[in-house]
């Protein structure tokens, strides 16, 4: 089911997907000479709040969370990246430390672009900068929102909308099968700002009114529709 004109899931996603895939081949070439490809299990970290950055990150393959840790060791997770995105380019132009983490979660490739090459090809390079600039403007309007809506639904509300943004993220465009989340109900928590015990709760209300199935950790989302009702938009 395609959420085309029943859930605004453009302001949920970034979009630097189209960056890399855009850009001519010349820059291209020049940008990836001396990208080099890491493997991360599930869970492993990608980089750290407060470190110094070493390169672009081009997801090859997987997904990647985005988050910070307060002072008691909670995880706030801010974004979920998916194959194609690129992430670590803020703290290199702006040329400060990363402002959050990243992590896999599940296991994924990633591709390390050398902070030189990054900001050499920027410099020569008028077409990257302008997209960049278009990225991180629809970026901050993903944030705004992200904020609104942590401030103005309730947990249900907020869960309802994880779930369909999860769902976008493991979709398999060429399946007609119900979209499987795998993720665990920690991470699920932490993406609502709520805890495990309400995010589970309410996982089993869902299920029983049909909207999903769940197998351990993992969530089938049998009805997005309703999803999209309960989650406040549904009259768009």
């Amino acid at each position: 089911m395609s959420l085309a004109g029943l859930f605004p899931i453009d302001k949920w996603n970034f979009s630097t997907q189209f960056i890399l895939n855009n850009l001519p081949p010349e820059e291209y070439a020049a940008l990836s000479a001396n990208m080099t490809e890491l493997q991360l299990k599930k869970g492993e970290v990608l980089f750290r709040q407060g470190t110094v950055p070493q390169g672009l990150f081009f997801i090859i393959r997987g997904k990647v969370k985005k988050y910070q840790v307060n002072r008691n060791g909670k995880e706030q997770i801010i974004y979920v990246a998916n194959t194609g995105e690129l992430l670590g380019y803020h703290a290199i132009l702006s040329n400060e430390r990363y402002p959050d983490s990243a992590a896999a979660l599940e296991e994924s490739t990633i591709g390390l672009i050398p902070k030189e090459d990054f900001l050499q090809t920027l410099e020569n390079s008028g077409s990257l900068s302008r997209m960049l600039l278009k990225s991180l403007s629809h970026e901050f309007t993903v944030l705004v929102n992200s904020i609104s809506v942590f401030a103005q639904r309730s947990v249900k509300e907020r869960l309802a909308i994880a779930l369909i943004v999860l769902r976008e993220k493991f979709k398999d465009p060429a399946s007609q099968e119900p979209v499987v989340i795998d993720v665990s109900r920690n991470d699920l928590a932490n993406m609502v700002g709520s805890g495990i015990e309400n995010v589970v709760r309410f996982l089993k209300e869902f299920k029983t009114a049909g909207m999903l199935d769940t197998k351990g950790r993992k969530i089938i989302i049998r009805d997005v529709g309703k999803l999209i009702e309960l989650s406040g938009y549904g009259s768009l």
